[in-house]
């Protein structure tokens, strides 16, 4: 049939093509196909297309498509789309995809996705992604991804994620992530977070920070944890502050410390204290204080302790 003859074929004639026949179309045969006999492909029919044929698919006529024909894909037809055909599927399609077909894109064209479609993925189809995909997604594509995306894949593949990408991350995505996802994090991830980041991470997040990741955490992002957050945390992820972290935190964080973590400092996190956090210690955590901490306070800090502080220490700590 010459391309002419295959374009003057009627729906019904085209769906009645044994897949043999259509699997011996050349690829000038394919393109010649009109949008509404592509549409009109079955099922079979799709899953018969080569390689060769389904890259041969003029954009209009993919984007024209059923899910079904789309899901149809075998994931090696998946892979051998153009990017230019990946540009043109609709939101629709890309909703359908199956987790296998997801990963059988290659990174060249899962960056070449419309954030709209990505967005539109299935959660249960998001996890198809593979290590060396998401790290090769977008900025945008990355700020795209709904929370419930974001919570759904794997540990391993947020642990890929380029400092870029983590910036790129929305405050809600953030707080979407796992607390299994957040031990994972790098220690140069966590210190990519955006600070408006970190303080829409819930109190199980920060809780989940591991001794390194604290101490990879900057002063802005330490001065930014929520005092209620900060309340919370183990007395061991308070030791990890380095004494540059701890001169970081505001008084109102200050006041927040409960009395183990205050008595948990060491002597090097006591003397880093600023006379106006001294002074902002509650009386019940300062009276907790060891002797070797309250040994260890300089002459300008027990000069800045006040009247009600004072009067707390106990007669071991004077």
């Amino acid at each position: 049939l010459t391309t002419a003859q295959v374009a003057a074929l009627t729906t019904d004639q085209v769906v009645k093509l044994k897949t043999t026949v259509v699997a011996a179309l050349t690829t000038a045969q394919i393109e010649a196909l009109t949008t509404g006999q592509a549409a009109a492909l079955t099922t079979a029919q799709i899953q018969a297309l080569t390689t060769a044929q389904v890259a041969a698919i003029e954009d209009a006529d993919l984007a024209a498509m059923g899910t079904d024909q789309i899901v149809a894909l075998r994931t090696a037809s998946i892979a051998a789309l153009t990017t230019d055909q990946i540009v043109a599927l609709t939101t629709a399609q890309a909703a359908a995809l199956t987790s296998a077909q997801l990963a059988a894109l290659t990174t060249t064209q899962l960056i070449k996705m419309q954030t709209a479609d990505l967005e539109a993925i299935s959660v249960a189809a998001i996890t198809g992604l593979t290590t060396e995909q998401v790290a090769a997604l977008t900025n945008a594509q990355v700020a795209a991804l709904k929370t419930a995306q974001i919570a759904a894949m794997e540990t391993d593949d947020i642990a890929a994620l380029t400092t870029g990408q983590i910036q790129a991350l929305t405050a809600a995505q953030v707080a979407a992530l796992t607390t299994d996802q957040v031990i994972g994090l790098t220690e140069a991830q966590v210190a990519a977070i955006e600070t408006e980041d970190l303080v829409a991470m819930t109190t199980a997040q920060i809780a989940a920070l591991t001794v390194g990741q604290i101490g990879a955490l900057t002063n802005a992002q330490v001065a930014a944890i929520q005092g209620g957050d900060l309340a919370d945390m183990s007395v061991a992820q308070v030791q990890a502050f380095s004494a540059g972290q701890v001169a970081a935190l505001t008084t109102s964080q200050i006041q927040s410390l409960t009395s183990a973590q205050i008595a948990g400092l060491d002597t090097d996190q006591v003397q880093a204290l600023t006379t106006t956090q001294v002074a902002a210690i509650r009386s019940s955590g300062l009276s907790q204080m060891t002797t070797g901490q309250i040994v260890a306070l300089t002459t300008a800090q027990v000069r800045a302790l006040t009247t009600a502080q004072i009067v707390a220490l106990t007669s071991t700590q004077i």
